[in-house]
Order: C-alpha cells, then sequence, then structure tokens
C-alpha cells in the first residue's frame, strides 16, 4: 500500500528571531514567527507524514495554546510524529518540497538541510528533495515579510 501526503506552513518573518529551515539556521536578519521555532519547512513535512498516514496534524499533536510548546524545537516535534508514523507500519518512500522565500538565497543551504531532514527521520539524503523559490516580489513572501513550504511525502506500507 502507498500513501501520499500534502502538508503546508506560512510563518510572518520578523526581527528578533532564528530563520529556521529543515532544523537548519539560515543567517539573516529576519526569522520565522511562531509558537515553537518557527521552522515552516519541518511543519509542512510533519503534517504531510502524518496526513499521509492517517495520524492528524501538527495542530493535534502540538496545540499552539499550550505553553510547553513555546520555542519547541520542531526537530523534535517531527521526530515525535514520524515515530507514531513508523509505528503505524509506514516507512518514507520520499520527501519533495519547496519553500517560498524571497531572502536569503536558499541555494547555497540545501545540501544541508537535506541532510538535516534525512537525519532527523533516519533516511537516506536521496529521499529528500527541497527547492526554493521567490514570490517575484509579490504578495507577503514577494515583500519578505513571510515565508512558506510545501512537501509533499510518499509512504509505504
Amino acid at each position: 500500500m502507498i500513501r501520499v501526503g500534502l502538508g503546508y506552513d506560512k510563518h510572518v518573518l520578523t526581527e528578533g528571531r532564528k530563520l529556521m529551515l529543515g532544523g537548519v539556521e539560515l543567517p539573516f536578519e529576519k526569522g520565522e514567527a511562531g509558537h515553537s521555532d518557527g521552522d515552516v519547512l519541518l511543519h509542512a513535512i510533519t503534517d504531510a507524514l502524518l496526513g499521509a498516514a492517517g495520524l492528524g496534524d501538527i495542530g493535534s499533536y502540538f496545540p499552539p495554546n499550550e505553553p510547553q510548546w513555546k520555542d519547541a524545537d520542531s526537530a523534535e516535534l517531527l521526530k515525535t510524529c514520524w515515530s507514531d508514523v513508523k509505528r503505524a507500519g509506514w516507512s518514507l518512500g520520499n520527501l519533495d518540497c519547496v519553500i517560498a522565500l524571497e531572502k536569503p538565497k536558499f541555494l547555497p543551504y540545501r545540501t544541508q538541510v537535506q541532510e538535516s531532514i534525512a537525519r532527523i527521520l533516519g533516511a537516506e539524503s536521496s529521499q529528500i528533495f527541497v527547492k526554493a523559490k521567490t514570490g517575484e516580489k509579490l504578495g507577503d513572501v514577494g515583500q519578505g515579510r513571510a515565508v512558506e513550504s510545501w512537501a509533499v511525502c510518499l509512504l509505504e506500507k
């Protein structure tokens, strides 16, 4: 049996926060405003995996109104959810992800981010791909006010 999952997340960019993507801190003057560390890429991946396995979403696991998740490490949140997905008998075929971000340029960090995600999931780097797009100066992303991410996964049982 195979299943596909789709995840999405978006956060406002603000000064005084770290820019976390895929468990990697990218040097930039703004970061994601979020209840946890705001890593939109890991949040999208978490939702894709949970959705494909029929286990819920990141908000049902870690409600944003609960203080215990304030500034939580999104890599640890993903590990918790991935554990449940594997316990349900699923294994990862692959992940394909998109980040929408005007600045900074993502390409110099792609390999590091893909390797980080692979480590978090205990997967091979070849199973993970991340690409980036700009907002072409349009909308929240294009004006540098937000970052978005989409993730699609293939799970096998």
